[in-house]
């Protein structure tokens, strides 16, 4: 399983950024991106981004 961020969907708030206790979210052009080493898969991001992109696939 992993997060992941539907681009369309982002408009780079940078809430999830914030919400992240391990730092596995970043800002690039814009958009935010997960570092996949970094995640522990908490979802703590997920309902901090107000526009839904972040969710949880198999």
């Amino acid at each position: 399983m992993k997060l992941i961020i539907d681009k369309n969907l982002c408009t780079g708030s940078g809430r999830c950024v914030k919400a992240c206790p391990v730092g596995a979210i970043m800002l690039h052009d814009g958009k935010a991106v997960i570092d996949h080493e970094k995640c522990d898969l908490d979802g703590i991001c997920i309902p901090a981004c107000p526009n839904g992109a972040i969710s949880l696939e198999d």
